[in-house]
């Protein structure tokens, strides 16, 4: 039986413009959904419905209808403040907290049109790759309940798999839009380092933080981006040769162009821990070199040349982080082990260790587009494993739990590092019905590249046609 989940972004947006269904009815529909999914899929911390029914309800006389996210639903990540809403940052020391403002990400999507339905869950404070905090239920993967979503945008990717938003806004600092992509079957591109002016990455420490979109399609997640970025691109964000700094959707829509594409299945972490490619993982990639061969891309191989300074530097600048969060005093013992052990660790460091990890990733950064400098795009694995178990990683070793992540997701962090745009692509169900997928880490000023490859690969796969059993 037909419902509205079963279209995509563009063609609700398309049947909003034509008067076939009104935000209203749209919204209703989400909420109806959310009501009866959200307990078993821990995808939303916490549902806003009657402000989303009110804003649907003023929409048309507050919103100009050539706003390009008039009348979707979306959620906020429960990292972004949204003014008079719960906002926890996944933290039980933040279980209460109301904010008195907005981030600037939430009013930029307001003003595209988009309706909010409520905050998707988060890890602590967002620092791990997976979404299990102590202050929510788990983010569970629509594909499997007993496995996890991945993190820290894990809520928004449970939302979007199963069907209770059409696409939706995550933050990405070490792979955390594409690693719950990767997790549960969708699209997910982390921008190039100042691409998007309201989670550019240049007010984060090492540059690392940037926002974008998680969809079910190439198009839908261009379409979202293109919101983010609004009235055009940050002033310091690069462009590439043939970009003109105009809408991605065109680009994801035609899935034009024949590319030099690099295949690499080496990490920056592989001096530091033992990084094993699954079987899943490698059949993923070696369908992604059929199909991209078959459209006719030059396909070669690429190592990275090996270097000691990356882990030191990443585990440095990750802790220092860290190490800023407001929280002090007796407040540390509600913390989770992770995050206290990322804090404490944090706060030991002297200026002088943070300023040589972040020269040493400075100097990464540049060794690494040299090392691309060749080819149009990197093809690698987005994700080492499968999908993890809820309750996989360690609470009583944080050392342990550090490397877990790594080892699940050994692939992301660089291109956080080098400001390089990355987008993950759901190319392949295993045997037991698992989506795996894989990553293309483009130029700077490269996502119109990743876009066109992306939508070439959609349309011989066909994944935006695969839906979990929730669907």
């Amino acid at each position: 039986m037909f419902e509205l989940h079963h279209l995509s972004a563009q063609e609700q947006w398309d049947w909003l413009h034509r008067g076939e269904i009104t935000p209203i009815e749209l919204v209703t529909h989400y909420v109806d959904r959310i009501g009866r999914l959200n307990d078993s899929l821990g995808a939303f911390t916490t549902v806003t419905a009657d402000a989303a029914l009110e804003r649907a309800a003023t929409l048309e006389a507050t919103v100009p209808r050539t706003a390009p996210l008039w009348g979707l639903p979306i959620g906020d990540k429960d990292l972004h403040r949204r003014k008079g809403v719960r906002t926890t940052f996944g933290s039980r020391l933040f279980a209460d907290f109301i904010p008195d403002e907005s981030d600037e990400i939430v009013e930029v999507l307001d003003a595209a049109g988009a309706i909010s339905l409520g905050k998707t869950n988060a890890p602590e404070f967002g620092m791990p790759s997976y979404t299990e905090s102590l202050v929510a239920p788990p983010a569970r993967n629509p594909w499997r309940l007993d496995l996890g979503s991945g993190g820290s945008s894990g809520g928004a990717a449970t939302a979007v798999a199963a069907g209770l938003l059409p696409f939706a806004p995550g933050s990405d600092g070490g792979g955390s839009v594409r690693i719950p992509a990767a997790a549960t079957g969708l699209v997910g591109l982390k921008p190039g380092r100042g691409v998007v002016p309201s989670g550019s990455g240049l007010t984060t420490l090492g540059g690392l933080v940037t926002i974008g979109p998680l969809a079910r399609s190439v198009a839908d997640a261009a379409m979202l981006l293109d919101a983010m970025i609004a009235g055009g691109p940050y002033p310091y964000s690069v462009r590439a040769p043939g970009w003109d700094g105009g809408a991605f959707l065109g680009p994801a829509t035609r899935g034009e162009g024949r590319f030099q594409l690099a295949v690499m299945t080496t990490s920056p972490w592989d001096s530091e821990y033992d990084i094993r490619i699954s079987a899943e993982a490698s059949a993923a990639l070696a369908l992604a070199i059929d199909e991209f061969s078959a459209v006719g891309h030059g396909i070669e191989e690429i190592a990275l040349e090996p270097d000691d300074t990356y882990a030191p530097a990443f585990r440095t600048v990750w802790q220092s982080g860290a190490a800023g969060l407001p929280v002090d005093g007796v407040e540390l013992d509600s913390l989770e082990p992770l995050t206290r052990w990322l804090v404490e660790r944090g706060r030991r460091l002297s200026a002088r260790d943070l300023a040589a990890a972040l020269a040493a990733l400075t100097l990464y950064e540049r060794s690494v587009i040299r090392q691309f400098s060749r080819v149009d795009a990197v093809l690698t694995p987005a994700l080492a494993l499968t999908p993890r178990p809820i309750g996989w990683y360690s609470q009583d070793d944080p050392e342990l739990n550090f490397e877990q992540q790594v080892r699940y997701t050994p692939f992301t962090s660089f291109a956080n590092v080098t400001g390089l745009p990355a987008i993950t692509l759901p190319v392949y169900l295993t045997a037991d019905g698992l989506p795996m997928g894989v990553q293309l880490v483009g130029r700077p000023g490269g996502e119109a590249v990743l876009f066109a490859l992306g939508a070439q690969l959609e349309r011989r796969i066909g994944w935006q046609r695969r839906h979990p059993p929730v669907w």
